[in-house]
Order: C-alpha cells, then structure tokens, then sequence
C-alpha cells in the first residue's frame, strides 16, 4: 500500500484511498479504526523466565555446572556452592541486557506524534494520533512531527527534515505536485512525507496513506524485530575452546579410570574420585568469571573515554573488527549547516575570511531575507537559514539584533519550490529607504539580475560576469557545497501587495554563499589511524552521491585515485544479494541508501566473515546497528531508538572515539588470551602431573592439592593479566577477525609447551625427592616427596604468570612490575599456598609436611629452570 504514490495526481490520490477534500465522515473512520492503530508493535517477548533459562545454553555455563557437580562429588561443598552462585549472577545479567536490547520498539513508540490536527466531516479537529486511519486528511505546520506516511495535496513553502530517516542533513523541499519518474529513492519522493520526519518551513495539508506498522518506521520496527543477534567473536573462541576442553576432560578422566582399573592400581571407588581430581585439574573453573571481569574492567576504563559499553562482550567485538560502516550525517559530519565559502566583489574567499560588516549588503540579505527566529534558546528554523544567521553570531562578528532594529521587514514574498527564491522588503530606519532583499538558486537569481555590486559600486552584469558567477557556482557545487545567490535593489515605495514579476526583477547581485555538513574536526586523523590498524572504513548514507564523495574525499575514506568507489541506493536495488556479496569490496561510499540497504551492506561484508562495526544515530541506522557485529550509537546527536538498538554508545559523538574503544578491545582481548594461556597451561601441567604420577605407580596429589592450587594460584595472578597495560605496536597489528581463536597465534602451541614443562619439572622434583630424600623413613620420605611436588607446582605457575604477562616479548624489561594488582596477586597467591606448608596446624588439612631449606632450593631451582626455557623460546620465536 502507498509504494508509488508519488506517481499518482492529486485526484487520483484521493480516489485510491476513498477519501476527500473535506475528509472523511465519522462513520467511515470509525469502519477504518477497525483495520488497525497508527500505533507501533513489537513482536511477543520472551518473559523473563524463558530469558533465565535460555542463559544456561552456553557451552561454557554447561562445564561450570558439571564442575560444580564434581566438586561437589569430590567433597569440595564450599567450591560447588561458589561455582553455582557464579552461574546463577552470570544468568541474572544476562537477562538484564537482553531486557534492556528491547527496548528499540518502544523508543520508535515515543517519538509518534500524540496528536495530529485532521479534518473530519468538514471540521478540523485535534484527534490522537494513533487513532489517525488511512484516508485521513491531516494538516501541517512548521514545528509538527509528521504522524504517519502522507502524500501531500497542498504545499506552502514546505520543507521536512528527514536526517534521521534518509540520513539526509539538509531541510528537503516538499511539494504537492505529481511526480512522474519511477523508482525515486526515499530522499526523492518529494511529494511523501513519512511519520516521525519533522516540519521545519512552511504549511501542508496532506492525506495519509499508510499508518503504524505499515510505515517506513514501522518497517524498520518489523526489520529490528527479526534481526538474529549473531554470537560475538569472543563468544565464538570460547565456544570453540569450551568443545576442545570438554573432549579433553573426558578423554582424560575416561583413561585414567580404566587404566586403573584394569592395572588393579585402585578400587573402584580410589580410581573414580582420582579421575574427578583429574578432571577438576582440567576444568579452568575460573575462566568465565575471569573472562567477565576483564571485560568489565574494560568497560569501565572505555567509559572514562566516552565510550559507554551495553553489552560486555562488545568490548573485546571491537579488537576484532575489520570493517567500520558509518553514517554520515551526525556521525562523521556536524549535522550542522555552516557557511565555508563566499564569493562577492569576483573573488572567491573562505569564510574565516570575509569581512562582512553592517553596511554590506551580501551581509543584509543574509540575514534579513530569511524567516529563522534569534530565541533565548538560539536559532529556531530551516538548517540552511540558521547556518547564514549563525555565521554572524559566531565570534561576535557583528550585532545581528542591531542589524534586525535598523532594517525592519515590512513585506515579503515566501519561499516556493517553483521560482526558487525569496525576497523581503525592509526599511532603514536610519534613512527612511526601502530595499528588497532576494536569496535563492543561483541560476534562477540571475536571471532577475541586471547589474551587480563591486567593492560598493554597481555596475552593468554582462555576459562576463554572469559566466563567471555561473562557473564560481559549478566549482561550489563539485565540492558538494550548497549554494545560494543574494541580490537587492532600491525602491522607492512600498507595495500593498508584493509581486514576484515586479518586486524580484532588475535586481544587483551581490554575491554567493557556499555551505555544507561539515566534518568533525577530529575524524581525518580517526580515519587514517583506522587505516594504520587494518581497519576499512566505509561510508553509508542517506545523503546524495556528490556530497557524500566530496565528504569522503575530504576525510581520507576515498583518495582521488579510487574515488569513483561510490555507489547509490538505487544502483543497490538493481544488484541481487549474492551479486553484492561479490563486488561489495569494490565500494567505500554507499550514497542515497535506504535501511534496508544498510543491513544488506553490512549482511554482505560478513558473508565474507568480516567483522562489521555500524555506527550511526539515526531511527534509519537501527536495523544495521542490530545486525552489525558491533552497532555503535551516538550518545548526544542519536535518537533512542539507535541507542537502544546499539552495543556500545559514544558519549562524544565523536567517531574518533571508536578508534580508541577499538583499541581498547584490542587490549582486552590481548589480556584474555594471556590469561588463557596462563590458565590452560597451569592446569595442563596439573593434569599431565597427575595422568604420569597415575601411570608410574607414584602416590598422587589429593583433590584439596588440587583444587587449592587452582583457587589461589590460578584465579588472582589470572585476572591482574586481565588489567595489564597495553603492549607496544598493539595498533599496527593488522586485526585478527573471525578466523582466529583464543589458541592462534602460537598460544596453542605456548599452551602445550609451558604445561608440559611445568609437569615434566613437577615430575622430576618428585622423582629427586624420592631418590635424594632428605629423611630415612619411608613414609616421610614420600610425604615430602608429595609435600615438594605440590609446592613446585603452585610456585610454578605463579613464576609462569610472569611470563605470560606478553605472548612472544622478554619479562626482563622495566615493566615487569609496572601492573601493582598483579604484583599483589602474586604475593598474595604464595602467601596462602606457602601457609600451608609452613603453619603446622594446616599440614595435616592439606596433606603436607615442613620442608627443609635445602629442598625449598629445589623447588625455587625448578621455577628458575622454567623462566629460562621459556625464556629461550620466546627469543627463537621473536627471531623468526
């Protein structure tokens, strides 16, 4: 319903939907109200339960179960109990943020105008709008919000501004005429209007074609609603990671138990709870709460920078993002009209170069020929027509309100689409004259001049001139700035009626002014530090092709050699998904583009299995922020609707912003895999110790070892790893993507080497103890043995947590102790494992016994053998 009604007449109009000039009958609306609300739905919610529920799915909240499980069969309540209370914390906040995702629809709800003026029976009355029905006749007046789709029937200078829907910065001009070329793009239907678009200029009456759902903004409501929300890559690697030690753990433990078995080792019952202690070895029990808090923590740091985070995961999203799709208008633009360039007197100048003073006459036009309002809470009116007016009050160039006393407007002759111009008369009070002052097009201006103003002197504007004026517009124009003409003339009384054919003829022109969205000051640098990290920034918008280019160009998202990277939303429409799929690499500049060619951009790029960030702040960049891997919202210039839809939202609007949360997420990420690496290769070398100690026919490790060891060696030094300071070089690493995991990158292959080091170096300190003891008696002989190997393997992992403070760099810098909270965990961490050994009244709860100095030598040894290995290979690979 209503997709070509731009190519209807008037007539035809009202035909199509029944209706009429003086609008319809009450009967009749109350037949339609039966059809539906102008109101907007979501689809139904999941209630909060099933949202609990669905939060247990995650592989990795499945392993922490069946460690609590384990635990709790081993005899370790208290670690079964904490476990349990993690998961259940980790389901809670899970709810929470997808509670608060929801919340898209019912901002699109609140932007609805709540009433619309109508004429219903021949009487205009104020109905609510939601009860508005198609067919209904509505009328409109600067200051409205649009409350439906309308076509519209009469026009009176009107102007719309539609930035948050088709992305375009600039007041369009609407019209009532029929319009007759097919396929118009949203931004050129210039005879529609569309709910929630905002009246800036002028009057209209109009009829409405669509309501509620059935709108662009509901269609964009239905497109959020269906968006899937696709796993992040950080989910992805932990998934992936959570398989692998799933297998292994089974693997392990199945073994071991029928190798004890079937060897006689132990009963059934001995060999059971030791494969439990092998698989409460295998299982990092720490890692989703360590993997949270390091995200929170970088959420935390993030928002000191502006970078507001909604869903933790983001955070790490943006480490592995390999595309940035941006909006335009309000994103890498102001989304304010500014006056950038003048041409008066036949030379063209910037404007932080033009001297415009009281008595210029350029000045005069600018200012006075237009209707924005100077109010207490600044300028109210057409973009276009506050930018001129703004160029004055900035910097206190002159005394707008001066200017306004001493030229006081008595007539004037509106705006229309048509002739394309407007004109005021005004007074000097100071000399009693009046003048006519006319703004507009260009081309239409010079037509209705006949002389023109240089350095104060009028003279004849012959063909010279008037082609170079025409050739000064043409250049303006390349550079995508909008131009308008200025023109005045001298008469001698005023007319009770003012006349186009009379009153806008014979003028002197005075001059140019060229104006465009400019961009944010910050955003080039933004851009080519994007580009030094790998990144591709694109371009997407609603604005047209030439401005968006010149915009690109300045910015360094084009350069001239690929500047014809430019494609339009019409040009979209003629390509399949798959035929985009394929050339979408071509494009850094989609113009003229629709929402729904938004989400293709970014559903395109991740065919490809590119990692796509959107930013934008616009109802139209909702759907695509959903749908991106990480959607990016503008905290102060971005409707609700694109905030609630985002994951993470610029408090600045500053699109610079994003470069330093990516590089935040790279940080994180980077701290996350150290912490892995840490861990998998601690409990690699707990299980490796106890699988040979199992097989040699050595006495094993008690699961209190065990699960002591994990608690104070392995959580506190793994989560300080989680606030280490950023490496050099960190932003001149191409990004990783979605290709890679937790493991790439030689942390697999770190992970493997270091746990079997850690266990080969456990297992010959327990072989040493055994043949070198330092008592006769043989039962303190294997006690110390034991008491040697659970001390190696907990001073171990704590000496390891320093290595791993960088993947392939040497600790023996001066940062080595630049993270405090890592220093304190590693001394908290040999405290509680040492009290152990050295209070007495512990020994027997751990199963340990006071070691003499001497055997301390070997433990310490041990740790220092492992430095230098380790040491050793990171030199080899820094080598290659």
């Amino acid at each position: 319903m209503g997709r070509n009604d731009y190519l209807l007449s008037r007539k035809e109009i009202l035909t199509k939907y029944q209706s009429q000039a003086d609008g319809l009958t009450q009967v009749e609306v109350t037949k339609r109200q039966a059809q539906g609300k102008n109101t907007l739905t979501a689809k139904q919610k999941t209630t909060l339960w099933q949202k609990f529920l669905a939060q247990f799915k995650d592989l990795m909240i499945i392993i922490l179960l069946v460690a609590a499980l384990v635990s709790a069969f081993a005899g370790e309540v208290a670690d079964a109990i904490i476990i349990f209370i993690v998961v259940i914390l980790n389901a809670i906040f899970g709810v929470f943020q997808e509670a608060k995702a929801e919340n898209a629809i019912a901002a699109l709800q609140k932007m609805t105008s709540p009433t619309s003026r109508v004429k219903r029976d021949g009487q205009v009355q104020h109905v609510a709008s939601a009860d508005l029905v198609v067919g209904d006749i509505v009328l409109l007046e600067a200051g409205d919000v649009i409350p439906a789709d309308v076509r519209f029937l009469e026009t009176t200078a009107l102007k719309v501004e539609e930035a948050a829907l088709t992305g375009e910065s600039v007041a369009v001009e609407k019209t009532a005429n029929q319009l007759r070329q097919p396929d118009l793009s949203l931004g050129e239907q210039a005879n529609l209007g569309f709910m929630n678009t905002n009246v800036t200029y002028g009057t209209a009456t109009a009829i409405v074609t669509r309501i509620g759902m059935q709108t662009q903004v509901g269609q964009i409501a239905q497109m959020l609603d269906k968006v899937e929300k696709q796993s992040t890559p950080l989910q992805k690697s932990i998934t992936h990671l959570s398989k692998l030690l799933t297998i292994l753990i089974l693997v392990i433990a199945v073994v071991i138990f029928t190798f004890g078995i079937l060897m006689h080792r132990a009963s059934f019952l001995d060999m059971l709870l030791t494969a439990i202690s092998l698989a409460v070895a295998a299982i990092p029990e720490g890692l989703p709460a360590i993997v949270t808090i390091t995200l929170a923590l970088g959420t935390q740091a993030m928002s000191k920078r502006n970078a507001l985070v909604r869903k933790l995961p983001a955070v790490e999203t943006l480490g592995a993002t390999e595309i940035i799709a941006s909006d335009k208008t309000g994103t890498l633009t102001q989304n304010k009209m500014t006056v950038e360039q003048f041409y008066q007197d036949g030379k063209l100048q910037a404007a932080q170069d033009f001297l415009g003073d009281a008595n210029n006459h350029l000045t005069w036009a600018m200012i006075l020929a237009n209707d924005a309002v100077l109010t207490a809470n600044g300028l109210s009116g057409d973009p276009t027509e506050t930018a001129l007016i703004q160029y004055y009050l900035s910097e206190n160039k002159l005394d707008v309100t001066a200017l306004e006393n001493r030229l006081v407007r008595v007539r004037s002759l509106p705006f229309d689409s048509e002739r394309k111009l407007m004109s005021v008369i005004v007074q000097d009070r100071e000399t009693g004259k009046y003048y006519v002052l006319t703004k507009g097009a260009p081309d239409e201006l010079l037509k209705r001049s006949e002389k023109i103003e240089i350095n104060g002197q009028v003279h004849k504007l012959d063909e010279n001139w008037r082609q170079d004026i025409l050739q000064q517009n043409h250049a303006l124009a390349l550079k995508a700035l909008r131009v308008l003409a200025y023109a005045y003339k001298e008469i001698s009384e005023v007319p009770a009626e003012p006349q186009s054919i009379t009153e806008e003829n014979n003028l002197i022109f005075v001059g140019l002014t060229g104006m465009i969205d400019p961009e944010r000051p910050e955003v080039k640098a933004a851009v080519a530090e994007a580009k030094k990290a790998g990144l591709r920034p694109l371009m997407i918008t609603g604005d047209h092709k030439d401005t968006a280019t010149a915009i690109a160009l300045r910015l360094g998202i084009l350069d001239q050699v690929d500047a014809s990277r430019v494609i339009t939303g019409s040009q979209l429409d003629q390509m399949t998904d798959e035929e985009l799929r394929q050339k979408v690499d071509q494009y850094s500049v989609y113009a003229r583009v629709a929402p729904e060619h938004k989400v293709r951009i970014v559903k395109a790029w991740q065919a490809h299995d590119k990692v796509v960030a959107m930013t934008g702040d616009g109802v139209n960049d909702a759907p695509a922020l959903k749908t991106a891997d990480i959607g990016v919202g503008m905290g102060i210039t971005g409707t609700e609707v694109s905030k609630n839809a985002a994951d993470i939202i610029l408090a600045d609007d500053n699109f610079a912003t994003i470069i330093t949360a990516v590089r935040a997420g790279r940080k994180v990420y980077a701290n996350i895999q150290k912490a892995i690496q840490y861990l998998l290769s601690a409990n690699l070398g707990e299980v490796l110790t106890l699988t040979m100690m199992t097989f040699l026919g050595w006495n094993i490790l008690a699961p209190v070892q065990i699960l002591w060891i994990n608690l104070v060696t392995d959580t506190f030094p793994a989560i300080a790893l989680g606030v280490e300071k950023e490496e050099p070089g960190l932003m001149a690493k191409k990004p990783r993507g979605l290709k890679t995991n937790f493991l790439s990158h030689g942390v697999g292959i770190g992970i493997v080497y270091q746990g079997l080091l850690e266990g080969i170096l456990t297992l010959g300190v327990y072989w040493y103890a055994l043949n070198f003891p330092y008592h006769t008696n043989d039962v303190a002989i294997h006690a110390d043995a034991l008491t040697m190997a659970y001390a190696t393997l907990g001073i171990l992992q704590l000496v390891h947590a320093f290595n791993c403070k960088s993947l392939t760099g040497t600790i023996f810098t001066r940062q080595i102790f630049n993270n405090r909270a890592f220093n304190g965990a590693i001394i908290l961490s040999a405290l509680l494992l040492c009290l152990t050994i050295f209070v007495p009244a512990l020994n027997g709860i751990f199963h340990v016994t006071s070691l003499a100095w001497s055997q301390w030598v070997v433990v310490l040894g041990a740790a220092v053998c492992l430095v230098v290995i380790v040491e050793l290979v990171k030199a080899i690979q820094r080598r290659k």
